[in-house]
């Protein structure tokens, strides 16, 4: 089940991190084909307005990514995963976590770093966005 963090300091809207959040954890297979949470669930578990979850599921509806169904919810139609979770670079990235936070890096720093390591090493596919 898709559990969401909400940072209300980051100046990004609060339904498009829903939306980017839902879309990470279906690229590695973390979030498999199933329900997702109810919008009182996310409300609930967050704080937020039912209308910004709303949009949120409206926007992965139009992305095609999740269907909602009457009187049932809303459901994961498709994967982004192009590697299982249980791959071993998702092992090697797991260790290299636990090693950076026994560093003392805090969850904030390492989202600082990945990006300039991925701009190093994905420097062409960057042009487009």
């Amino acid at each position: 089940m898709a559990e969401y963090r909400i940072d209300r300091r980051g100046g990004v809207a609060t339904y498009v991190q829903i939306v980017q959040q839902t879309e990470q954890a279906l690229r590695p297979g973390l979030l498999e084909p199933g329900r997702l949470p109810t919008a009182r669930e996310v409300v609930e578990a967050t704080a937020i307005n039912p209308n910004t979850v709303l949009k949120a599921y409206r926007e992965l509806e139009r992305e095609g990514l999740v269907e909602a169904r009457r009187g049932l919810g809303t459901f994961v139609r498709k994967s982004l995963s192009t590697a299982p979770a249980d791959s071993p670079l998702r092992a090697e990235l797991d260790a290299w976590a636990l090693r950076a936070r026994e560093a003392g890096l805090e969850r904030e720093d390492v989202a600082a770093l990945f990006p300039s390591v991925l701009d190093t090493h994905f420097a062409e596919s960057k042009g487009g966005a």
